[in-house]
């Protein structure tokens, strides 16, 4: 009997980033338990996969125009917010800070800039189609603690992480976020995006599809 193909589910991380006074980058990253199912004793950035909640969940502020059309390439507008939104929620769970604007409560999602797309190999029982956000350091608050699914939560400059103990895919999403820091501001969201497919089979990002007209209802 031929293998079940696990189907990947919808998640997101964030690169959270700072930068030293000498102008290098630093990015927020934790250690997973060696007891996990997937990737343990690896170096992560926070994330996770997309909760129904999200779908819904309100925002201090939506998710910029370049962000959302980037996270719409391969998801219907409802689900592309609700990445958006499970890459801040990721953020706050697992590291215990929050892109939420002082006085409230939801998290600022325009703070939020798309680095790229990596869907798990269909080898492998555990499978994600995640969505790479990063966000600039200032704009988060409150102090690192985390809800324990990290063991370690710690800034590393891009050399230190690309020396880590990473998984290749988190290596090959390191190289994209370097590669897009180093371009300037303006040229950033008119860069191509791309998508790795298994391993580190990296593709051109698909184009958005064409919308569709809703269904007419009957009764």
């Amino acid at each position: 009997m031929p293998k079940t193909v696990a189907f990947p589910r919808h998640a997101a991380s964030l690169i959270l980033w700072r930068s030293r006074a000498g102008g290098e980058i630093e990015i927020l990253m934790g250690l997973r338990h060696a007891g996990h199912r997937f990737m343990p004793s690896r170096l992560v950035f926070p994330g996770g996969r997309v909760d129904f909640g999200d779908r819904t969940a309100p925002a201090a502020t939506e998710p910029l125009p370049a962000t959302l059309a980037a996270l719409e390439r391969a998801a219907p507008p409802r689900l592309a917010r609700a990445l958006a939104m499970a890459a801040a929620r990721e953020l706050e769970e697992e590291t215990g800070l929050t892109l939420a604007p002082p006085g409230q409560a939801a998290p600022a999602l325009d703070v939020l800039d798309y680095v790229c797309r990596a869907v798990t190999p269909a080898s492998m029982s555990m499978r994600f189609n995640a969505r790479f956000l990063s966000a600039p350091a200032e704009a988060a608050r409150g102090s690192l603690a985390g809800c324990g699914e990290l063991e370690r939560i710690d800034w590393f400059t891009l050399e230190e992480a690309a020396g880590a103990p990473l998984a290749p895919i988190t290596a090959r999403v390191l190289e994209q976020f370097a590669a897009c820091m180093a371009l300037p501001p303006a040229q950033r969201a008119a860069r191509p995006l791309i998508c790795f497919q298994g391993h580190d089979r990296m593709l051109p990002e698909r184009q958005s599809a064409p919308a569709r007209r809703p269904a007419s209802r009957v009764g």
